[in-house]
């Protein structure tokens, strides 16, 4: 389907903003309501050509600013930011379907990635070390890599791009932004707040497309380095062309998180941290506790109060601030019907569904493309639920009679993104820390996705690369190391030393 809205996204190149003609036209959608927002454009290889020339003539005078005038200008960003704060998490709910309140965490975890970014003149330092051999001394700096580039999914409008391009622009580089086409709106905006803060033409350039536009940034030859969201079979295939083509990558993929649930788990506290973690952002995220695992009594004590906590949440639009609902509309009509045959195939499996969300109706906005919070029982680690990333508002629940069982499941599949364990045992929970294959843990914790400060640390197929996006392995695969070694022979010519 395409539209001829006028409300087309533009390109940012060289610091304009500006229309791109002949190409086809995607609608970008609200899904609370299934209508028309706008539309985005569908550009090539000769848009993202004029890009990488912009970044690559902005880049020397970029590397050349001092660190602490290139972090003044997310100082100035942030204010910015806070300043139209809840304007622009309306504008994400209203082209992703978020809540509010979900929206409110989307963009709060962008600007905390720009609070990191403004410390940049003390993350850059190198090291040094006198006298390595007698009369030498070694240190060593950073500098950036030149033109770098992100590459987005839809689930994040926000945070997924600002892991990004804050850190890279921070440390020197500059930048090509390839957002999501589904949602495109939000970083049009943070973008041109990033050029009221005083960057200048050309350190960020912002692409739209699908496949023609990343295979032309994987390939370009001036392109240094691609960080990317997305799933697995995707994020496997960019890391594979971007390293082919000489370019440093990092690709984050999707997820089977798992939750075990323990016979000694606080009732009430896990009952509610689960179901936030499954079903916040109606479960379109790589975090999401997609899989519980019940050991022993813990499903008799557990799932009773989940089933009803789950079959009260509410659903319907996010766009309108005076009423909101538990959660939202996932992000098309396609996805939708993607996760709808999923329950259907896990239930015909023998699964038994206790709360089904494939009937939600939502009167006052029949066309949104809504799907009510499911929850699944019963479900066998061969049942097709187990066999791919849902994402989507789908929880499947597990039995285990130990935890060792519980881990073994969990360390099954291939995934390795998160995973968490509700108990008040000290040795259940260092057990499960060390034995899970996850690169990030949660004790009582449902989502733990870290902080700005710490990497994103997806293992095994939900990441392909060397150094993860956040953190200061965010701020080492943006950089490159120089070292210096430095020997004096004499104090040089005339007589100042003697004297």
């Amino acid at each position: 389907m395409e539209t001829n809205s006028s409300e087309t996204c533009p390109l940012y190149i060289a610091g304009t903003w500006r229309t791109a003609p002949k190409h086809p036209v995607l609608p970008v959608h609200n899904p609370s309501r299934g209508s028309v927002i706008g539309g985005v454009p569908m550009c090539g290889a000769a848009e993202v050509e004029e890009a990488v020339a912009a970044a690559r003539a902005a880049f020397p005078a970029w590397r050349d600013t001092p660190p602490n005038e290139r972090a003044q200008v997310f100082f100035r960003l942030k204010i910015l930011l806070e300043e139209a704060f809840e304007e622009l998490c309306l504008g994400i709910s209203i082209e992703h379907g978020k809540t509010l309140s979900e929206s409110r965490g989307d963009l709060r975890r962008g600007i905390e990635v720009v609070e990191f970014a403004c410390g940049i003149p003390t993350l850059l330092m190198g090291e040094s070390l006198e006298n390595i051999a007698r009369g030498i001394d070694c240190h060593t700096d950073r500098h950036p890599l030149g033109v770098v580039a992100g590459i987005c999914p839809f689930n994040f409008p926000a945070l997924v791009p600002m892991w990004m391009w804050p850190v890279a622009i921070a440390c020197g580089n500059t930048f090509i932004l390839k957002p999501s086409e589904k949602v495109p709106l939000t970083m049009q905006r943070v973008i041109g707040l990033l050029e009221k803060a005083g960057l200048p033409p050309g350190v960020m350039n912002i692409v739209h497309g699908g496949r023609e536009c990343v295979d032309a940034i994987l390939e370009h030859p001036d392109v240094q380095a691609v960080s990317f969201v997305g799933s697995t079979p995707v994020a496997r295939e960019i890391h594979r062309k971007g390293t082919s083509h000489g370019k440093r990558v990092q690709a984050a993929g999707g997820a089977k998180n798992f939750i075990i649930l323990m016979p000694d788990a606080d009732v009430d506290r896990t009952v509610e941290a689960v179901k936030d973690g499954a079903f916040g952002c109606a479960g379109e995220r790589c975090m999401a506790g997609s899989t519980a695992v019940a050991v022993g009594e813990a499903a008799d004590r557990l799932l009773p109060a989940l089933a009803d906590l789950v079959s009260s949440m509410k659903v319907g639009p996010t766009d309108v601030k005076s009423s909101q609902p538990d959660m939202g509309a996932v992000i098309s009509s396609e996805h939708k019907s993607r996760v709808s045959s999923l329950i259907d195939a896990g239930e015909a499996a023998g699964a038994h569904v206790l709360t089904d969300g494939r009937a939600v109706r939502v009167d006052d906005a029949p066309d949104g493309y809504y799907l009510g919070p499911t929850l699944i029982d019963h479900v066998a680690p061969d049942n097709p639920l187990m066999e791919t990333e849902v994402f989507g508002p789908v929880l499947a629940v597990m039995r285990a009679t130990s935890l060792d069982e519980a881990i073994v499941e969990a360390n099954k599949q291939a995934f390795g993104n998160g995973a968490a364990i509700f108990t008040n045992s000290g040795k259940a929970a260092r057990e499960f820390r060390r034995q899970v294959s996850a690169g990030m843990v949660g004790i009582n914790v449902a989502v733990p996705a870290p902080l700005a400060y710490f990497p994103f640390t997806g293992w095994n197929d939900s990441f392909f690369g060397d150094l993860h996006i956040q953190g200061k392995e965010g701020v080492e695969f943006y950089t490159k190391r120089k070292t210096t070694t430095t020997r004096w022979f004499s104090f040089g010519d005339g007589e100042v030393w003697a004297k």
